[in-house]
């Protein structure tokens, strides 16, 4: 009797195992209800529209950026003196153009890293981010440093109200305290 239970349970064990497996098949073997199956062509014709389209997001961005440092400008009401520390803190906040920043690793050898490697690559990148952020930091005190009061607690004022990440979109809103 307790040799025909353990048969059962095997039989039943393996009946579930070979089940999910041929769900896994149909699922992976046919494409996503609703969507068809790109051709290689259609791939690329939609990474030509994407990139076509990214440009323009990219020039829209810069022109959104300018109209926010200009109003800044105006409403700082900055003396000739004050004019070279704000180019100076101006230029230290342009992202970067394509090219200047590191190449990011190639999929293939970045699998082929190990976990500690992985994270060394991780914290050099951060350590990248974090020079860019000190010199963007420096040009900021330095500029700060020759604004009167009022128009600290101007661009005090109107710094508080940038909400979110700018670099990939707002991804929600955060809780200040």
């Amino acid at each position: 009797m307790n040799t025909l239970r353990k048969n059962l349970v095997i039989a039943l064990a393996a009946a579930g195992l070979l089940g999910a497996s041929i769900g896994a098949q149909a699922q992976t073997a046919a494409p996503a209800e609703g969507r068809p199956a790109l051709t290689a062509e259609q791939r690329l014709a939609k990474k030509a529209e994407w990139q076509a389209k990214a440009g323009e997001r990219r020039a829209k961005m810069e022109q959104q950026r300018a109209e926010r440092q200009a109003k800044l400008r105006d409403a700082l009401k900055l003396n000739a003196q004050q004019q070279p520390a704000w180019d100076a803190f101006v230029a230290s906040q342009a992202p970067h153009k394509k090219g200047e920043r590191a190449a990011r690793p190639d999929r293939a050898a970045w699998a082929s890293l190990s976990a500690p490697q992985r994270m060394e690559q991780h914290i050099a990148m951060q350590k990248e981010r974090t020079a860019r952020m000190e010199a963007r930091l420096g040009a900021l005190n330095s500029f700060y440093a020759q604004l009167t009061p009022e128009q600290r607690k101007t661009f005090d004022d109107q710094a508080k109200h940038r909400k979110g990440p700018r670099h990939h979109g707002q991804h929600g809103k955060r809780a200040h305290a």
